[in-house]
């Protein structure tokens, strides 16, 4: 897959013009989310040596993702931020622009006082950037990513291909899910070529569990419950997090053991965190579209993996049914 040859010239002539570039990923940052960041920031620093280059987060890389180059140089949006002139935003793997949590508190990044590049897959994207690079049939951001540079004709080093690499992985539950197309393995292929780690990448993200992390999901596991509807559904609170010491990022890939359930239509866990209930939907049926679902929440995503917030907290609800045994 190709993008348009116009986007990327337009794109080189705002990064050139650019006397300092900064990245932008969504809260509660998952592998594409992080591996995007880093992967983006490191390629505009090496094409583009003599700018500056920061990377930014409102929540903080999950552990798991520590192994990453660039890992500890992500940091909150500086305060105050830069002057629109010679600042250029990049916006990875954002489906809308609330999902930064700089709408509120900075919505001129939104309403084009600055020039901003926007890379991501999310179909329901509004194309908020100056420049947008949206591809909903990519499997990731960091595919995206990819064929900007390789397109470009940037060098990609094995420190950037191995956090776009992460990005795949995560993305397509190490290459097992639907989502995989031949495209995503051909660019695979060229980031393995280009010096990607992809053992250090699997080995990090699918072949170690912290502790906590797997008390966590134990705990997921244990509260599943199956709905007339054909759902599997498990929720964590506050005091599941606190009881096992897990962090909130500990429960992302927990959802693809609830969604292993034989015979459901789909699955999802509701999480409790900072006043809100965070729910995360999957399926591996064709013939469900989770986004749908999800959208009847405000939230959004994608066919088979959605996901939605809302203000509030969880309550338990315990039913019992009496039967004859006769």
């Amino acid at each position: 897959m190709r993008l348009p040859e116009q986007d990327i010239a337009q794109a080189r002539e705002l990064l050139e013009q650019a006397k300092r570039v900064l990245v932008v990923c969504h809260r509660n940052p998952d592998g594409d989310a992080i591996g995007s960041l880093l992967g983006v920031g490191l390629l505009i620093e090496q094409a583009y040596p003599e700018k500056t280059v920061t990377m930014h987060c409102v929540d903080p890389v999950p552990e798991m993702f520590h192994f990453l180059p660039g890992a500890f140089r992500v940091t909150t949006l500086p305060e105050p931020v830069p002057e629109p002139d010679g600042t250029v935003f990049i916006f990875v793997d954002c489906g809308e622009p609330k999902l930064t949590e700089l709408h509120e508190t900075h919505p001129q990044l939104f309403d084009g006082t600055y020039k901003s590049l926007m890379f991501d897959h999310h179909p329901k994207n509004p194309n908020f950037g100056t420049v947008n690079f949206l591809v909903p049939d990519a499997a990731s951001t960091c595919e995206i990513v990819a064929w900007f540079a390789l397109q470009s004709g940037w060098t990609i080093g094995s420190d950037i291909a191995t956090c776009l690499l992460t990005g795949v992985y995560t993305d397509t539950g190490g290459l097992l899910h639907s989502n995989v197309t031949p495209d995503v393995y051909r660019t695979v292929g060229s980031l393995v070529r280009a010096g990607g780690r992809r053992q250090e990448v699997v080995n990090a993200v699918f072949r170690t569990g912290k502790l906590s992390t797997l008390q966590l999901w134990g705990r997921v596991l244990e509260k599943i419950s199956l709905t007339e509807e054909g759902g599997a559904i498990s929720a964590v609170t506050e005091g599941d997090f606190r009881a096992t010491g897990a962090d909130y990022s500990e429960l992302t890939g927990a959802i693809d053991y609830v969604n292993a359930v034989p015979g459901m239509k789909f699955s999802l866990i509701l999480s409790e965190r900072d006043g809100k209930v965070k729910g995360s939907l999957r399926t591996l049926r064709d013939d469900v579209d989770v986004s749908l679902m999800a959208g009847k929440f405000s939230g959004g995503g994608h066919k088979k993996a959605a996901g939605f917030a809302l203000p509030g907290k969880l309550k338990p609800e315990v039913r019992w049914k009496v039967v004859d045994e006769e």
